[in-house]
């Protein structure tokens, strides 16, 4: 599947097994026996068994794809997928980390060359908005410190520049002069682990977890909260959401303006708290 990240060709590969295997429990299981009837039935009942819309989503998805395929070599007429539509299922904030929990996170000092590394990896998180897989995805040659930006292979392999900004530079700078000290032989990715090759996004996953442990932050935190955190307050300090869908890589605007609504959330919290009239007295 061309142009599809691993994440997304083993989810596709998920949703087919179970298809398939729910397939196998139908009186026919032939290919031409497969009808519209047939996956809404076997939508509903994923449903049923709590699956989210947005799961839904991919699933259809994974089949229109399957169905396409078959379609294509003459095993299928027409793909009973194409049309139908997931459930809605209401909609999900992402969780973020105010400015003081983000400054909690990246201004702890570690000793040795790892938690420099970490400190560095945390912080162009933050300031750059990076998706994990997108961290990891950076090479030596994709990073010009001197001009202060980073170029960034994002979803559907697609490409964008971000600024780095002038905390994230120092650390990166400190980092690029120990980096040698873990390599056994060349590496070209910006970040490598302790035996000297790539970071995986587990692996930062687990670094991260970890950090916050060392540190004794209490929170559940996960990478792609800073990226959540850089989107939120860069929305709520500019107001430019085309900006920030630029920075982040998003497609469509409509998934940049999510962090509209938490902005909004923090204004009525803001609101209830302070004016006089927002709330009802006591009886």
């Amino acid at each position: 599947m061309q142009g599809y990240s691993s994440h997304t060709v083993s989810a596709y590969g998920r949703d087919l097994g179970q298809f398939l295997r729910w397939l196998d429990t139908r009186p026919s299981a032939a290919w031409s026996d497969i009808d519209i009837h047939c996956v809404r039935a076997f939508i509903t009942e994923r449903h049923r068994a709590g699956s989210s819309g947005t799961s839904l989503a991919r699933v259809l998805s994974s089949l229109r794809a399957w169905f396409r395929y078959l379609a294509a070599r003459g095993l299928m007429v027409a793909n009973p997928a194409q049309g139908l539509r997931p459930p809605k299922s209401p909609r999900r904030l992402p969780r973020t980390l105010d400015v003081d929990q983000v400054q909690q996170v990246l201004e702890q000092d570690g000793e040795g060359v790892l938690s420099l590394r970490d400190q560095a990896m945390w912080e162009t998180l933050y300031c750059c908005g990076l998706r994990v897989s997108e961290l990891v995805g950076l090479s030596l040659e994709d990073v010009d410190l001197r001009n202060a930006e980073a170029r960034v292979l994002g979803k559907g392999r697609k490409q964008r520049v971000v600024p780095i900004g002038r905390f994230a530079i120092d650390l990166l700078q400190r980092w690029l002069a120990q980096r040698g000290t873990l390599l056994k032989g060349e590496e070209c990715a910006l970040f490598v682990n302790h035996r000297g090759q790539r970071l995986t996004t587990r692996g930062v996953q687990k670094r991260l977890a970890t950090w916050c442990l060392a540190h004794g932050i209490d929170i559940h935190l996960h990478p792609h909260m800073l990226r959540h955190s850089f989107a939120s307050h860069l929305l709520e300090s500019s107001g430019d959401l085309r900006t920030v869908q630029e920075l982040l890589g998003h497609a469509n605007i409509s998934t940049t303006q999510i962090y509209t609504h938490l902005d909004f959330q923090r204004l009525a919290k803001v609101y209830d708290e302070a004016h006089p009239r927002a709330r009802r007295r006591p009886a």
